[in-house]
C-alpha cells in the first residue's frame, strides 16, 4: 500500500501518524510541506474532500498568532486556500492519502480501521 503523509517533522501529531505508521509495518511516504511546500491542486482537493473549514488549522498556534485582519478575510475555500498556501502551518496535520482512502488529523482509532 502506497501511504502519504503531509505535514512537518516537528508536529506532534505527524510523529504519532509516523509511528502509527512504522509499528505496522506500513511502508509510507513524507512530505514536509514547510521545507516542500504545498500545490494549489493539493489544497484544493483537500478542501473539496473535507472541507475548508477542516482543512484551515484554526486551533493552532500559527492561526492565533496572524493578524486579526487576516483571519477576517478568510471567508471561504479560496480564500483559505490562499492563506494556508501562502503560511502551510495552518494547515492541518496530518494529510495522509492512501489508496484505502485518504485521512486528516490523527486518530488512531480512524487509522486501525482505515489501514489495518
Amino acid at each position: 500500500m502506497n501511504v502519504k503523509i503531509f505535514g512537518i517533522p516537528n508536529c506532534g501529531s505527524v510523529k504519532k501518524a509516523k509511528t502509527f505508521f512504522e509499528q505496522n509495518k506500513i511502508d509510507y511516504d513524507f512530505h514536509d510541506y514547510k521545507k516542500l511546500g504545498v500545490s494549489q491542486q493539493n489544497l484544493e482537493k483537500w478542501c473539496k474532500e473535507f472541507g475548508w473549514e477542516k482543512v484551515l488549522n484554526k486551533k493552532g498556534l500559527t492561526w492565533r498568532n496572524l493578524d486579526e485582519i487576516i483571519k477576517i478575510e478568510v471567508k471561504d475555500a479560496a480564500s483559505a486556500i490562499k492563506l494556508m498556501k501562502d503560511n502551510t502551518s495552518t494547515i492541518k496535520r496530518p494529510v495522509v492519502e492512501s489508496a484505502k482512502g485518504n485521512i486528516i488529523g490523527f486518530n488512531e482509532e480512524e487509522y486501525e480501521q482505515l489501514f489495518i
